[in-house]
């Protein structure tokens, strides 16, 4: 059963993958795990000031999560936002030489990884993260995405 993800776009849908992918994504790295997702889709503009504003960091990313704890006796099963900036994925897509949605795909697992917890702010960390992602991609039939 596929969980609920919603999809925000604020930039055209052209070269962007359809819902059905997302879903397949999330559902992929949400296995053992509950809650909805949201999904937005932005330009860099949105992406530099999300960056700025919630790490500090200037420019547009590639990915940013933000998990979400609900408040002390809210029953509500969202496991977090995942804002994804379509120009720096296809960019960052032509420039390692990989198929776009191959990026997206894996965009989309990093993202709600860190929503479940996952980091890479530490050797370790970022080695049982990086293991999961191939892991996963490859179940979906791409290349390791750090091969590139």
């Amino acid at each position: 059963m596929s969980r609920d993800v919603q999809l925000q776009y604020a930039v055209p849908r052209k070269g962007i993958p359809g819902p059905a992918s997302f879903r397949r994504w999330v559902d992929l790295a949400c296995q053992g795990c509950e809650g909805s997702v949201l999904i937005r889709i932005t330009d860099e503009t949105e992406s530099a000031q999300l960056n700025h504003q919630y790490r500090g960091k200037s420019g547009p990313t590639n990915v940013l999560s933000f998990p979400f704890e609900a408040p002390a006796g809210v029953p509500m099963a969202h496991l977090g936002d995942l804002v994804i900036c379509a120009p720096v994925v296809a960019r960052e897509a032509a420039e390692q030489g990989k198929p776009v949605q191959s990026h997206w795909a894996h965009m989309v697992i990093h993202g709600v990884l860190h929503l479940r917890g996952f980091d890479h702010l530490s050797e370790a960390e970022a080695e049982v993260m990086e293991t999961i992602e191939t892991l996963l991609m490859a179940e979906l039939g791409h290349a390791d995405p750090y091969a590139y």
